[in-house]
């Protein structure tokens, strides 16, 4: 009997503002990202995850589809932005200003 190939632990996580989940999963070492996400369940949680859209990372650096994972890595999914955060940056600057600015 031919011996199993050696694993790693990992984790998995999304995230909602309103809720978190976070999965610790083993995988064979040589396991990429995509292929952890599928065998996680995390889709099966949070079925409005679409891998093919939705951006992944390692520890908060983006990372491909296909990077093969290491131990104790955390893969991460990101969800798409709502907004441009620099245009949310500017409409809020430009708030404060007009709200501090006092008339003549």
């Amino acid at each position: 009997m031919a011996d199993s190939a050696p694993s790693i632990h990992i984790q998995v996580c999304y995230a909602r503002p309103e809720q978190q989940v976070l999965v610790d999963h083993i995988v064979a070492a040589g396991t990429t990202i995509q292929q952890a996400i599928e065998s996680s369940g995390i889709i099966d949680k949070m079925p409005e995850i679409d891998i093919s859209v939705f951006r992944v990372g390692i520890y908060s650096k983006i990372k491909t589809l296909d990077t093969i994972l290491r131990e104790h890595d955390r893969v991460e999914i990101y969800r798409p932005l709502i907004a441009d955060p620099k245009d949310s940056r500017r409409r809020r600057a430009n708030k404060t200003e007009r709200e501090t600015k006092k008339p003549d």
